[in-house]
């Protein structure tokens, strides 16, 4: 049965306006919720650990912060990749699709301002707005009140669909403001007693169908995750890119949280957030190993194939590639301290044992690439532990 109603308005449509939280009766914790439960426990715990074995936690989450964002904004049509991104931190000029990057930028901002907030407020609507305010300054919909709860109608469809036809009309402002502060006493109600990777999926799928922005609330709903995540300490660092998942499973994604509203299916949506939990935080595990693996195998190719004088000088850079992926000569000259002739012999060297690799197609300005760390990061078909269930593919 609808864990709301719906609730004609003057003009003609019919708005959703969710129960409050949490959900009543109460989400049904079967088997297969509670092995999923554990599972996904037990795989963010392994993730936490092994990041704690890296040299520098700081340049796995720099990545991971940045893939986060390139999927998040994909998930909503932009076209940006991480490469994309990368190019266009170290020089906005050359960069392609500048609108769309600015976006990500956008998201990677919003990230940041949220877990630096996080050290002094709790997560509340108050830091929900000055997240949206980052995310959104200056990009398309910068003219729908960055920074605002909205205060008339959206809703979700179609490009081109009118409200009558849409797939979910939101509360209209006064009932959304309403649910806003029932959801804001649920994150922070410790009568509650359920286990917090629930709290979190529910919080996200409530977000999703109060919508209380004009825009952006797909990509603010995602970036709740990793705050209630962090906030909650079952997460050290934000290096959770869940929106992988969602991305990979973007229609059943769609699906599963408006059957929560049409249907009151909490458990699959649950079921369905638990597992992709676990299948990125898997994901993630075995990418930090393999960091491990390419930070020693690059340093065994340098030590083996370039001469003393070079070698020093690219054991000093490789430190540095790992948080600056995507360098210029002019660049390398600058991190090394050395001049520029010396800095292009250096990258010389490092392409032909392919350590970098030149991204840009010759001519001025070249840009190289940390290939063999990049590829770690690729928008790779994700593995998973054997489970209860999966969830059906769907491309798009």
């Amino acid at each position: 049965m609808p864990r709301g109603h719906y609730q004609n308005q003057p003009t003609g449509y019919r708005a959703f306006i969710p129960e409050s939280m949490p959900p009543d009766p109460s989400v049904i914790l079967d088997s297969e919720m509670i092995d999923l439960l554990s599972r996904a426990d037990r795989i963010l715990g392994r993730l936490d650990g092994m990041t704690l074995t890296l040299p520098n936690p700081d340049m796995f989450v720099f990545m991971y912060v940045r893939k986060e964002a390139v999927l998040s904004s994909q998930i909503e049509g932009t076209q940006a990749s991480l490469i994309d991104v990368l190019e266009y931190e170290n020089d906005i000029q050359g960069a392609k699709n500048p609108k769309d990057l600015e976006e990500v930028v956008n998201y990677i901002s919003a990230m940041n301002t949220g877990l630096e907030r996080l050290q002094h407020l709790p997560l509340s609507l108050r830091l929900i707005k000055e997240i949206h305010l980052a995310l959104m300054r200056g990009v398309r919909g910068n003219e729908k009140s960055p920074g605002e709860f909205r205060t008339s109608q959206n809703w979700i469809g179609p490009p081109g669909c009118s409200l009558a036809k849409a797939t979910h009309v939101p509360p209209p402002p006064h009932e959304m403001m309403i649910a806003l502060g029932d959801w804001e006493k649920f994150l922070h109600n410790d009568k509650i007693h359920m286990p917090m990777l629930l709290k979190v999926g529910i919080a996200h799928a409530q977000f999703e169908t109060i919508h209380p922005f004009l825009d952006g609330n797909g990509r603010i709903g995602r970036l709740l995750i990793t705050f209630l995540l962090c906030e909650a300490k079952i997460m050290k660092w934000p290096s959770l890119c869940i929106s992988h998942f969602f991305k990979e499973y973007k229609s059943e994604y769609y699906t599963r949280l408006q059957d929560t509203r049409d249907k009151g299916e909490w458990e699959g949506w649950l079921k369905f957030f638990l597992r992709g939990v676990s299948e990125v935080a898997q994901e993630a595990t075995r990418t930090a190993s393999r960091i491990l693996q390419v930070r020693e195998d690059t340093q065994k190719l340098i030590s083996g194939r370039l001469t003393r004088a070079s070698a020093g000088n690219a054991m000093a850079l490789l430190s540095k590639l790992f948080y600056q992926p995507v360098v210029s000569v002019q660049q390398v000259s600058e991190i090394i301290d050395m001049t520029y002739a010396t800095a292009n012999y250096l990258v010389s060297d490092l392409e032909q044992i392919g350590v970098l690799k030149e991204i840009t197609g010759g001519g001025r300005n070249r840009k190289y690439s940390f290939d063999p760390y990049l590829e770690l990061f690729a928008d790779e078909r994700v593995e998973t532990e054997p489970s209860v269930g999966t969830p059906s593919k769907v491309s798009g």
